[in-house]
């Protein structure tokens, strides 16, 4: 098996007029650095293949159509595409945000507290505003997870809109497995309720500090053979709530509430 070459170092040039300020994260086919840019003399956030799948299409192909995707969109609560670069090599440039990503915080700044219930209730908030928006434009995000929240000051930003689609049939298995809907999982039709899904995940972890589904020893998606535990069973929550959290994680997405609902219970809260 071939040695992946390192992440490039302080100072590398990804592209004319942006050079390398640190490297931030290793996926399983991009990198993220933290780059200055010259013209807007500033920092920016980029997104580039690995240099061992800089010839794999479908990474390729996906990083192209979220910059398209993200320099289309304008929302608060979404982040804000620059540019997408294809020569020296393909390289998505975002805006760089401050804050750090809601699974950090959970597993770090909160590890021994919860979210207050006002705080829950604006971070739901938030996440449905985002997600209405795509709704609005027939895109689904289908990968809403703490890693994909960035947070800070109150307020939240959804990134990585790699996954996105229309309605419609997905791929069997695409997304983040201990947070994908029973659908996505089976390969069946996605659809606006699968992204309540991803809300009502995320907010679950959030208010008990830890995933509706725990990782399982030989069982790949949990999802698919049990119900979560109540979200009322890890701490005391409204009841109006606990409910609608539970709601989003119904296994049939008809059962499951729309965004619109979803936020008509979370607003009062706020």
């Amino acid at each position: 098996m071939s040695r992946v070459p390192p992440p490039l170092q302080a100072g590398a040039a990804i592209a004319p007029g942006y050079s390398v300020a640190g490297h931030l994260h290793r996926g399983d086919a991009l990198d993220v650095y933290e780059v200055w840019s010259q013209e807007r003399d500033c920092l920016c956030i980029a997104k580039l293949l690995r240099p061992d799948r800089v010839k794999d299409v479908r990474p390729r192909r996906r990083l192209f159509r979220e910059g398209r995707l993200l320099q289309q969109l304008t929302h608060p609560h979404i982040v804000r595409a620059y540019e997408t670069l294809s020569r020296p090599q393909p390289v998505l440039i975002l805006e760089t945000l401050s804050g750090a990503t809601l699974a950090h915080v959970l597993e770090v700044e909160l590890v021994q507290q919860r979210f207050p219930v006002q705080e829950l209730a604006v971070l739901g908030l938030q996440l449905c505003s985002a997600t209405a928006y795509l709704h609005r434009h027939r895109l689904l995000h289908l990968d809403l997870k703490p890693a994909n929240i960035v947070a800070e000051g109150g307020r939240v930003k959804v990134i990585d809109l790699s996954l996105v689609r229309r309605p419609g049939r997905g791929r069997k298995g695409a997304g983040t497995r201990q947070y994908m809907a029973p659908e996505q999982a089976l390969g069946r039709t996605l659809t606006e309720a699968t992204d309540v899904w991803g809300i009502g995940a995320t907010l679950y972890e959030s208010a008990a500090g830890s995933r509706p589904f725990p990782s399982r020893p030989r069982v790949r998606y949990p999802q698919l053979i049990q119900r979560a535990q109540p979200a009322a069973a890890h701490r005391r929550l409204p009841r109006e709530l606990a409910v609608a959290i539970d709601a989003c994680l119904e296994p049939a997405p008809r059962d499951r509430p729309s965004v619109a609902e979803l936020a008509a219970v979370l607003e009062p809260l706020a």
